[in-house]
C-alpha cells in the first residue's frame, strides 16, 4: 500500500448535496458545441457527417441535438457549412422544432418501430439525398464509439445499422467514401471529452443526485431489508438512468436475473449497488456485515486482503490525477499500488462520463494522450480477488485549470462552494489531498462504507 495508512474509523457521513434542480445547457454552450463539431470535420477533410442515434446509443447526436430518440432510430446529417438535417422515424418528427440546432426534418418511417405505418413509401437513401447528403462527397459516419483494437480498421469499421449503412452507400455512390468518425466526439481531443463550466454544471446535476440516492440506499441497508427496497432508494425525480440500476445482495444474475427482486439482505452477504444518471455514477460495494465477526467464514481478511489496499490504490488516484499528467502515467500509478496479478482488475481504472456512464477513456496501458481541462472521469478501479467479495467507492471528478476554476466560481458561484465543501471533506474527514484541479462532482467521493450494516465507520488515510 505504498505510504498509506488506511484505518476503518468513525466519520460523519458527506451531506446530501443535489440541489432538485437541473441546469440547462445554455445557446451559447450549444454553438460552441457545433463549431467543435464542424472543426473535427473540417480537420479530417470531411464534406458531411452522418450522426446515427437510438436509445441505447445517443450521447453523440444528443451532444448537439439536445434530445435522444426514443423508441426509434434517427439520423442527423450535418454538411460542412453547417446546415443541418433531421431524419427521423413517426414518433420522434414532432421533435425536430424542439431540437437545440437549425436543422430540417425528413420523415423516414423505416427508422420506426415495427409494423408501424410508412406513410412516405420512398427508400431511405433517397430520404438521405433529400436531407443533403451529397454523391461523390468523403462522409463521416458516427455511431456510438471508436474502435481502438489493433486488430480492426477503425477507419472503415462501423457500429451502425447494415440497412443504414447499406443507404450511405447508396447515397454516396461509387465516387464516394465513408469512413467512422466517431471519433470526433469522443476520441483524443474529441468535442465531448471537455466540458465548459456551464456543461459541468449540467452534469454536477446527475452526479450529485446520484451520489445522494446511494447515501439513501446505504441508510436502507439493513437485514431484511429487500433488493427493491433498496433499489426504490436509488431512483428518484423520473431521471432517466444511464445504467442498470443494482440493488443486489448475496448471488447476482441468479437466472440471468439483472434487476432488484425480493430477496432479503442476509447476514454476510455481498452487497452491489449502483445507479447512474447523464453526469456521473455512484456505486458501492461491500459486506452486509457491522465487523469481521460477522463475515462468512474464510473471509474474514477482505477488509485487509482487498478493501484496504482498494482504498490506497484509490486515495492514491485522487492525489495524483492533474491537468497535464498522461493517461499512461495515471495508470502506471493504479498498477503501481494495485498489481493486477494481485488484484484482477482488467479494465482502464478511470473513464470519461457524460450523457453516458462510460463515454471513452484517455487512461490505459502505455496512452500518451493528455488529461485536460473541463474532462469528467468516473474512478473505476474494480478488484477482483478469488475468494472474496468485491470492493467499491466509484463516483465522479471534474478536472478544471485555474481559467475553468475562475469560470465556475463566477458563473455558478454556489455549485463552487458545494465542490469546496467537498474537497474540504475529502483532506479533513478522509484524508486524502487533492490538486487545485480536482473538483468533486458529487459529496460521496471517496466514501466508502466497507461493513455496510456499520453505518457510522469509513475508511480514511493518512500518509
Amino acid at each position: 500500500m505504498g505510504t498509506y495508512d488506511v484505518e476503518l474509523r468513525a466519520v460523519a457521513e458527506p451531506l446530501r448535496d443535489c440541489t432538485g434542480g437541473p441546469v440547462m445547457l445554455t445557446d451559447e454552450t450549444m454553438h460552441e458545441r457545433v463549431d467543435k463539431v464542424l472543426a473535427g470535420m473540417h480537420e479530417r477533410e470531411l464534406e458531411q457527417l452522418v450522426v446515427y442515434c437510438d436509445v441505447e446509443h445517443s450521447g453523440n447526436f444528443a451532444y448537439l441535438a439536445g434530445f435522444f430518440s426514443r423508441f426509434e432510430e434517427s439520423l442527423l446529417v450535418i454538411r460542412a457549412d453547417g446546415t443541418m438535417s433531421f431524419v427521423l422515424g413517426n414518433e420522434n418528427l414532432n421533435k425536430a422544432s424542439k431540437a437545440r440546432v437549425q436543422a430540417s426534418a425528413i420523415h423516414a418511417p423505416v427508422l420506426s418501430l415495427p409494423n408501424q405505418p410508412d406513410a412516405v413509401m420512398r427508400p431511405l437513401d433517397e430520404l438521405l439525398r433529400e436531407a443533403g447528403l451529397a454523391a461523390g462527397a468523403r462522409t463521416g459516419v458516427v455511431g456510438w464509439k471508436h474502435f481502438t483494437s489493433p486488430a480492426m480498421d477503425a477507419r472503415h469499421t462501423f457500429d451502425v445499422p447494415e440497412f443504414i449503412m447499406a443507404a450511405l452507400r447508396s447515397a454516396v455512390g461509387s465516387r464516394g467514401e465513408l469512413v467512422a468518425a466517431s471519433d470526433i466526439f469522443i476520441g483524443e481531443g474529441g468535442a465531448r471529452t471537455t466540458n465548459n463550466a456551464n456543461e459541468i454544471a449540467h452534469y454536477e446535476f446527475g452526479a450529485s443526485l446520484a451520489s445522494d440516492c446511494m447515501l439513501d440506499a446505504m441508510d436502507a441497508l439493513d437485514l431484511g431489508a429487500t433488493e427493491m427496497q433498496l433499489g426504490d432508494k436509488l431512483v428518484r425525480y423520473g431521471q432517466h438512468t444511464n445504467v442498470v440500476t443494482i440493488a443486489a445482495s448475496g448471488p447476482r444474475f441468479v437466472k440471468a436475473n439483472m434487476f432488484p427482486t425480493a430477496h432479503v439482505v442476509g447476514l454476510g452477504d455481498t452487497i452491489s449497488l449502483t445507479v447512474g444518471y447523464a453526469g456521473g455514477l455512484s456505486s458501492r460495494a461491500g459486506y452486509a456485515v457491522g465487523d469481521s465477526n460477522d463475515m462468512p467464514e474464510g473471509q474474514r481478511s477482505w477488509l485487509d486482503r482487498v478493501a484496504k489496499p482498494y482504498f490506497a490504490a484509490y486515495a492514491h488516484w485522487l492525489r495524483t490525477i492533474r491537468v497535464g499528467l498522461t493517461g499512461g502515467e495515471l495508470f502506471d500509478e493504479v498498477e503501481r499500488m494495485l498489481p493486477r496479478s494481485e488484484y484482477g482488475w482488467t479494465l482502464c481504472p478511470g473513464h470519461l462520463t457524460a450523457e453516458e456512464e462510460w463515454l471513452s477513456s484517455p487512461v490505459y496501458e502505455g496512452s500518451d494522450e493528455v488529461l485536460r481541462s473541463g474532462m469528467i472521469f468516473q474512478i473505476d478501479i474494480i478488484p477482483s480477488v478469488e475468494g472474496f467479495g468485491g470492493v467499491s467507492a466509484e463516483s465522479t471528478v471534474a478536472l478544471a485549470d485555474e481559467s475553468l476554476r475562475d469560470e465556475i466560481r463566477a458563473e455558478y458561484p454556489e455549485l463552487w462552494e458545494r465542490m469546496q465543501r467537498r474537497r474540504s471533506y475529502l483532506t479533513d474527514v478522509l484524508g486524502i489531498n487533492l490538486s487545485p484541479d480536482v473538483l468533486p462532482m458529487c459529496s460521496t467521493v471517496g466514501y466508502l462504507r466497507p461493513y455496510l450494516l456499520d453505518h457510522g465507520r469509513a475508511l480514511t488515510v493518512s500518509a
